[in-house]
């Protein structure tokens, strides 16, 4: 696992054998981040990252600039590991949080400018995730909402559905937050 771009480019991390967490791949990740330059602006998002495992998704943002990453994850290890990678690679925007996702969602108050979300694949609530996201705003007007699946979903038909990105096995459905 490596940091794509920004300021630690090309950085390695070794989560360890005992990770049982499934990190987005470098060639989706790449290809992802690749998309979001051209719509965002890193530097000054607010980010929030869902089901964090590694926090790769997150150490990404910090590293191309984002003001501040909320790195959700209830596994106590992982959380662990994303708190020292984040304070060895100095990025103090990292906030790791250790608590389930849902309960995450259903009582921040903030908004983001980006929601990535890496559930387990199998995850029964996966598909309320987009749900809980719009119905409490969670999103600035124009913000985007991440979500990483299998092939066996469709969120196609969801009125904040944008667009489909897939990449490998690797499938990324992208809604976004209309003006209120």
């Amino acid at each position: 696992m490596r940091i794509i771009s920004g300021s630690c480019k090309g950085k390695r991390l070794y989560p360890g054998k005992n990770f049982k967490a499934r990190p987005t791949t470098d060639f989706a990740k790449e290809n992802l981040f690749n998309v979001l330059a051209n719509y965002f602006d890193f530097t000054g998002l607010h980010v929030l990252d869902l089901f964090s495992g590694t926090g790769s998704i997150s150490y990404e943002f910090a590293s191309r600039g984002a003001l501040a990453v909320d790195s959700v994850e209830t596994n106590t290890s992982y959380h662990s590991f994303i708190q020292k990678t984040a304070k060895n690679l100095g990025f103090e925007q990292v906030a790791a949080i250790r608590t389930d996702a849902f309960r995450f969602l259903k009582q921040t108050m903030r908004e983001y400018d980006i929601i990535f979300a890496d559930p387990p694949f199998d995850l029964k609530e996966i598909d309320q995730l987009p749900h809980i996201i719009f119905s409490r705003s969670l999103l600035k007007p124009g913000g985007w909402f991440i979500l990483e699946h299998g092939k066996d979903h469709d969120f196609s038909l969801l009125p904040q559905f944008r667009e489909l990105r897939k990449y490998g096995s690797v499938r990324f459905s992208v809604f976004e937050a209309r003006p209120h």
